[in-house]
């Protein structure tokens, strides 16, 4: 199973839209079954998902003190994607939940506060040696902060090549429980997030297999026979 965290000390970044929005779009491309794991005791993505009328994504709510036995029992249960959605603070709570997550999604909105707030979060992928990856969201259509945003961000880590633009379509579809998609597929918005999600799943595959490939040369090495250990030289009294 794979997990993934959004992540980010801003509160507003679009952590919780943003988690619902990949879990309804990875379920559409038959890239689950997905459950979504609120870990945020503030409950939105939780309310949101209680809205809904589709059963799909799966849903469950847990706490950083069960999140790695409940994300075992989710894995048995036959889950291939998790995707977790955390609160607004930098805390030991959220170093737990990176530390178990394949891949930290940092929501970004273009505005200098949330630059400078994105810098916490990347310490905390970066202490944990997890693959951090930026979106720009709820950007301003041909805003040049949204290009300056983009570049700011690249210094510290991945910017995804497609950006989340501002739209009333999104608010609307989290009233009900809906996504983008499910209201309009053919719309600007619903092209964003599937593009944001084949994005996000290529690298999340490729990640997991660089890591299984490392994890592979390490044992063969180990396993090896340390030749000219312990052996007598010829010319040895």
């Amino acid at each position: 199973m794979r997990v993934i965290a959004f992540a980010s000390q801003k509160g507003g970044s679009g952590k919780t839209t943003l988690s619902g929005h990949v879990a309804v779009e990875a379920e559409r491309r038959g890239d689950g079954p997905v459950v979504l794991v609120d870990a945020d005791p503030q409950g939105s993505l939780s309310e949101w998902w209680n809205a809904r009328e589709a059963p799909t994504p799966a849903f469950a709510q847990t706490t950083v003190s069960r999140l790695l036995t409940d994300l075992d029992d989710l894995k048995a249960r036959g889950f291939k994607l998790a995707i977790i959605d955390t609160p607004p603070a930098i805390t030991l709570a959220i170093q737990s939940v990176i530390a178990v997550a394949d891949m930290v999604v940092i929501p970004t909105r273009p505005s200098p506060h949330d630059l400078r707030a994105a810098g916490a979060t990347v310490e905390l992928a970066e202490r944990s040696n997890k693959p951090l990856l930026f979106v720009v969201n709820a950007a301003t259509p041909r805003a040049r902060i949204t290009a300056d945003a983009a570049i700011a961000l690249s210094q510290h880590g991945t910017v995804a090549p497609v950006t989340i633009h501002q739209r009333t379509d999104f608010a609307s579809s989290m009233i009900d429980g809906r996504t983008v998609m499910e209201i309009n597929e053919k719309s600007r918005s619903a092209r964003e997030i599937s593009d944001l999600w084949e994005y996000v799943s290529d690298r999340l595959e490729r990640n997991f297999r660089r890591t299984v490939f490392q994890a592979s040369a390490v044992s063969r090495r180990d396993i090896q026979p340390r030749t000219g250990f312990g052996r007598r030289h010829a010319n040895a009294s």
